[in-house]
């Protein structure tokens, strides 16, 4: 294997990436804030974050992959100000917050699965982890570095010498042209590490801390659950790259604080997804679900190709003509490896000059076109069938597993699928008729078979 190498943000360069203990890797990747569905463009940082798992394991390596969900504490100002964003969703859903929790966060895990990715080691909700958070915050009052206001209590920055240092900010420039409101800060660069309930209202999720009823800031849950499942310093942080200003400079500044560490070896950031030249934003409801794509009649599979095509340091400006050249090259791909029948030996020379771009800094438009090029070559079928094979462990399209009477559907068709295949054979026939009717609410259709049932569009 070629060396990995990685680029590090907090260095602003491509490093060589060497595991901090020998043969194992602590991956922490910054999941979603519950409050809405996740949209096309938060998906794509997790296609990237999957792709790099899989390299990693691709090389050999034992990855434990965290990933974090946020259900409390997100507030909608980046200026530590205004209602929790959790709280505005129940508003707008009918629900409570810890049922709209549950609700996106098992739609996210949902996308997920359709999309391929692998299964992290350790999901970790911030309200699990309250006590955690708590002591974190203790231990920074402890050390001098938060004080008191009306409303919370904050993280002092200006006594931490490299706070900002992964933004590269301009702290005299901030503090100068400040334009948001301060309230009780001393300084526009500090944050809140627990935020007071108000007293008039009761909040839906709120805790008894040393310091008064409330709940912790968005920051602080990283750094108490990272440190809680990978130590005090572990191997690759990520994250979508609007965490690099705000979300991970207070996490680095919560640690380095806390236990003198900037938390992570290699900071990571997967670019946006852009529609119409803008970035798309659940908080203004102008995004694009992974759902909305199945209707549209494209696969999951068509959407993580798509996101192969560019790298991950790359913004994309999202189009559906883009999306269907995608759905195009890999029908063409799942075709033509279905007709070379049955794999052979693998050409270690595609294989070598595969694994040299992914391990480029996960160069994957690179490495797909050392795909197609091994497809157009005069190398023998079963020769490429069993390199596409190998390769498609990390670009995870499922080459092996497509047939052309395949079909993808969303999990919850699959499921209800399932569900009338076990009734049907316990011969409850009415129960199967209604989950062939639910079945049909989606747009989908079955043929009862020989060989089981064909579910078409």
């Amino acid at each position: 294997m070629t060396p990995i190498r990685l680029f590090d943000t907090y260095e602003r360069k491509i490093r060589e990436f060497k595991p901090i203990s020998p043969g194992k890797v602590g991956l922490y990747a910054c999941g979603p804030t519950v409050y809405n569905y996740a949209h096309i463009g938060n998906l794509r940082t997790y296609v990237f974050e999957d792709i790099l798992r899989r390299v990693l394991e691709f090389n050999g390596l034992e990855v434990n992959h965290v990933v974090n969900i946020t259900d409390v504490g997100h507030l909608t100002s980046d200026a530590d100000t205004g209602e929790d964003k959790m709280e505005v969703g129940t508003r707008r859903t009918g629900m409570t917050a810890w049922e709209m929790a549950e609700f996106y966060g098992d739609a996210f895990k949902s996308d997920l699965r359709q999309l391929n990715a692998l299964e992290p080691a350790t999901w970790c909700k911030a309200t699990d982890h309250i006590e955690e958070q708590i002591a974190f915050v203790q231990d920074l009052e402890d050390k001098g570095y938060t004080y008191r206001t009306d409303d919370g209590i904050y993280f002092n920055s200006q006594k931490l010498n490299s706070y900002g240092y992964l933004a590269r900010l301009d702290i005299s420039g901030l503090q100068g042209g400040a334009r948001v409101e301060q309230g009780g800060r001393l300084h526009v660069t500090d944050f809140a590490l627990w935020k007071f309930s108000n007293p008039n209202e009761k909040r839906q999720m709120e805790w008894v801390s040393p310091w008064g009823t409330g709940f912790p800031g968005w920051h602080i849950e990283c750094s108490a659950m990272s440190a809680k499942y990978l130590g005090d310093f572990f191997d690759i942080h990520c994250g979508g790259e609007d965490h690099i200003p705000i979300h991970h400079t207070n996490e680095i500044a919560q640690t380095e604080a806390s236990k003198g560490t900037r938390l992570a070896n290699f900071w990571m950031h997967g670019y946006f997804l852009q529609l119409n030249n803008a970035k798309m934003a659940k908080s203004k409801g102008d995004f694009i679900r992974l759902e909305t794509l199945v209707e549209e009649g494209f696969s999951t599979h068509d959407y993580r190709y798509y996101c192969l095509t560019a790298h991950y340091r790359t913004q994309m400006s999202f189009s559906l003509e883009s999306l269907d050249a995608s759905r195009t090259a890999l029908a063409r791909m799942r075709q033509t490896a279905y007709d070379w029948g049955e794999p052979g030996e693998i050409s270690e020379e595609y294989l070598h000059r595969f694994v040299s771009y992914i391990n480029d800094d996960l160069n994957m438009p690179r490495a797909l076109a050392v795909v197609w090029e091994m497809i157009r070559s005069d190398l023998a079928d079963e020769a490429k069938k069993a390199t596409l094979l190998k390769v498609d462990e990390v670009m995870g399209l499922d080459i092996g597993a497509w047939h052309p009477d395949a079909i993808e559907a969303p999990a919850e068709v699959m499921n209800l699928l399932q569900e009338r295949e076990l009734a049907r054979t316990e011969k409850h026939w009415q129960r199967a008729d209604e989950l062939r009717d639910m079945i049909a609410e989606y747009g989908y259709v079955i043929e009862d078979t020989g060989n089981g049932p064909k579910l078409s569009r």
